[in-house]
C-alpha cells in the first residue's frame, strides 16, 4: 500500500473509531436531561452517565453481531424513523407552541457569543457542530463489498445522504428556534439541556416533550448501529492488508454470523474503553468525539489533495463521474473548508485558556500519526512478511481473483497466490 493510503486509513480508523463514541455520549446526554426534567435536583454521577453510554454501546454492538441478517431491514426503518419523526415533531411543537413563536430576529439575525472570542473567530469554530452532519458520509465506501451496483449506487448515497441532512436540518432548527420561546438565556443554563427544554417550552407538557425526544433518541440509536458497522468494516478491510496490529485475527470473517466479529469486538471494546475517559474529564472526553471530526476530515482532503495535484487525472473511467468544473470546484471548496477548520477546530473553545479547556485535539492526531509512523516503519523494514499476511487473509473470491492474476494455479484452484 503507498505511503498515503496508510496514513489516510489509519486515520480514517481513529476517527471512525472516536466517532463510535459521540453516539453514546449523545444518548447518555438525552437520557440524562429526562432524568433531570422530573428531578431537577439530582444529580447524575460521573459513573452513572458511563453506564448509560455502556448500555447503549451494547445494544448496537448485539444489534450488529446477532442480527447481521437484517441490517438491511434496520437501515430502512431507521429512514423511515428519521423522516417521519422529523415531520411528527415539526408540526406537533408548531401546533402545540402557536401563537406564542419567537420573532424572526431571534431565530435568524440575533448573535449570542459567550465564548470570549470575536464573533467571526466564535462562528467558524461554531462549525464544529455542523461538522457532525458531514462528517461519516464516506461509511457506504467502507460497506461497498455489500451494496449491489456499488459504483452507480455508493457516489448517489453519499450525494443523497447529504442533500436529505441538509434540508432536514435546517428546516429542524429553524421550527426548534420559533418554537422555543425566544429566552436563550434560559435555555442554555437548563440542566436537562437545551433540546428537551425547547420540547417541554413547546409543548407545555412534561410527558409530550417526552414522547418527541423518542424519535431523536431513536435516531441517535439507529446512528450508533450504523457507525459501528461501518467503524468494524473499516477495521477488518485495513486488517486484511496487514494494515493493522494483529491483523490475521482482525481480519477474520465469522463462519456462522457470516462478519467480522473479531473488528466489531475490537470496535466496541475500544469504545467502552474511551468511555471510561468520561469518568476522570468530560472536556477530555468531549475533544476525543470531537477530534473524530478532525480525523475523518483529514482523512477526506489526503486524497483529494493528491487528486487535485495531479491534475485530477488518477481516477479511471468510471460509471458515475461529475462534470470537470464541478469535480474541480467540490475538490478545491473541500480542501478549502478542511484546512479552515482543522486549524481552527484545534482552538479551545472559549477565553481564557485554562486547564479544562484547552484542546486535547492535538495530543490525539499526535497519537495517531506517531502510531502511523510506528506500523509504517514495520511495513518497510518486514515488507515481504506484510505482502504474504495481506494476501493470506484476503476473502475466497479476491483469492480467486488472485491466483488468475498471478498464474498459481487453476481458476478453480484454493492455492494461494505467492507474491
Amino acid at each position: 500500500m503507498p505511503l498515503a493510503s496508510w496514513i489516510t486509513g489509519w486515520i480514517n480508523v481513529s476517527g471512525w473509531i472516536a466517532l463510535t463514541t459521540s453516539g453514546g455520549l449523545l444518548a447518555s446526554q438525552l437520557i440524562s436531561g429526562l432524568i433531570l426534567l422530573f428531578h431537577p435536583d439530582f444529580t447524575l454521577k460521573p459513573y452513572q452517565v458511563w453506564l448509560i453510554y455502556v448500555l447503549w454501546t451494547l445494544i448496537a454492538f448485539f444489534v450488529n453481531a446477532f442480527l447481521n441478517d437484517i441490517l438491511a431491514h434496520v437501515n430502512r426503518v431507521a429512514f423511515i424513523w428519521s423522516i417521519g419523526g422529523f415531520v411528527i415533531v415539526c408540526i406537533t411543537v408548531l401546533a402545540c407552541a402557536s401563537p406564542n413563536y419567537a420573532s424572526a430576529d431571534f431565530v435568524f439575525t440575533e448573535f449570542i457569543n459567550e465564548t470570549g472570542w470575536p464573533d467571526g473567530v466564535a462562528w467558524l469554530l461554531g462549525l464544529l457542530q455542523g461538522g457532525f452532519g458531514i462528517t461519516g458520509y464516506d461509511a457506504v465506501a467502507h460497506m461497498i463489498e455489500e451494496i449491489p451496483n456499488a459504483s452507480i449506487q455508493g457516489p448517489k448515497i453519499m450525494i443523497y445522504c447529504v442533500c436529505i441532512g441538509t434540508v432536514t436540518g435546517f428546516f429542524f432548527l429553524m421550527i426548534l428556534l420559533f418554537v422555543s420561546g425566544g429566552d436563550a438565556k434560559a435555555i442554555i443554563e437548563s440542566t436537562a439541556g437545551p433540546l428537551i427544554t425547547i420540547l417541554n417550552n413547546a409543548t407545555g407538557s412534561k410527558a409530550g416533550a417526552v414522547c418527541l425526544l423518542m424519535f431523536p433518541l431513536g435516531c441517535i440509536l439507529f446512528a450508533e448501529i450504523a457507525i459501528m458497522t461501518t467503524s468494524s468494516r473499516m477495521t477488518y478491510a485495513f486488517a486484511r492488508d496487514g494494515g493493522v496490529p494483529w491483523s490475521p485475527f482482525f481480519s477474520k470473517v465469522h463462519p456462522r454470523l457470516g462478519q467480522p466479529l473479531n473488528a466489531l469486538m475490537l470496535a466496541a471494546g475500544l469504545t467502552i474503553l474511551f468511555g471510561l475517559i468520561l469518568i476522570g474529564s468530560s472536556s477530555a472526553f468531549n475533544a476525543l468525539i470531537s477530534a473524530s471530526v478532525v480525523a475523518l476530515g483529514v482523512s477526506y482532503a489526503i486524497p483529494i489533495a493528491i487528486n487535485v495535484c495531479r491534475g485530477r487525472k488518477m481516477l479511471p473511467p468510471r460509471a458515475f463521474a461529475l462534470p470537470n468544473w464541478l469535480g474541480w470546484t467540490a475538490n478545491l471548496v473541500g480542501l478549502a473548508y478542511t484546512t479552515v477548520t482543522t486549524v481552527l477546530f484545534l482552538f479551545p473553545p472559549e477565553l481564557p485558556v485554562t486547564t479544562t479547556n484547552m484542546s486535547m485535539y492535538t495530543p490525539c492526531l499526535v497519537m495517531t500519526l506517531a502510531h502511523c509512523y510506528r506500523l509504517l516503519r514495520c511495513r518497510f523494514r518486514h515488507h515481504s512478511l506484510h505482502q504474504r499476511d495481506a494476501v493470506v487473509y484476503r476473502r475466497p473470491e479476491e483469492l480467486h481473483r488472485a491466483s488468475k492474476r498471478y498464474g498459481s494455479g487453476s481458476s478453480g484452484s484454493d492455492e494461494e497466490p505467492r507474491t
